[in-house]
């Protein structure tokens, strides 16, 4: 496999880890809880996920043939508090990401190394993506970070538990040992 194959690979992965992340997160919260805000400076889950889905659905779409930026696209919008159902915003979350999925599945190693445009400004198809990468982890960490305040004491960890990085450790390397 060439080194471009391996990174189309290994993107496709991360992304699916960050979705898996604010996927597990989402799962735990009720409507009550995605719709919170601290106040009225901050985002509520149910405005992360229209945010991130809208800048899928305009990043994506047509991914190297048109600017990032569609003009159907009203960010401002994506930001309203409007309140909406788990449901409702798990059809937002997953429309989102299926067509980020679809875009990848669609590149190919000569990809890479072409130009597409985000707003009028050039950027090479790899530098796309690894600028979208860390603007999803961003916001899923928010995701992530509602959830443990809101859940406190009866959030669970979705990584390693505090206290327990030596156990885990030793688990994966008995596994590798096994493998092996």
């Amino acid at each position: 496999m060439s080194i471009g194959e391996n990174y189309i690979s290994i993107i496709k992965k991360r992304f699916q880890s960050v979705k898996d992340l604010g996927d597990k997160t989402i799962q735990r919260l009720s409507a009550d809880e995605l719709n919170w805000a601290y106040n009225e400076e901050s985002n509520s889950v149910a405005v992360i996920i229209r945010h991130m889905s809208g800048n899928m659905v305009s990043r994506w779409t047509d991914f190297l043939t048109a600017d990032g930026e569609k003009s159907y696209r009203n960010r401002d919008e994506e930001f309203s508090p409007a309140a909406a159902s788990k449901e409702e915003l798990l059809k937002i979350w997953e429309s989102g990401w299926q067509v980020l999925f679809s875009a990848l599945g669609s590149l190919n190693e000569q990809d890479l190394l072409k130009n597409i445009y985000i707003r009028g400004e050039s950027h090479l198809v790899i530098d796309a993506i690894e600028r979208q990468m860390a603007h999803y982890a961003y916001h899923v960490g928010q995701i992530v970070y509602i959830g443990k305040l809101l859940k406190n004491d009866q959030w669970e960890s979705l990584s390693i538990p505090r206290g327990k990085s030596e156990e885990y450790l030793q688990e994966m390397l008995n596994k590798q040992a096994d493998e092996n």
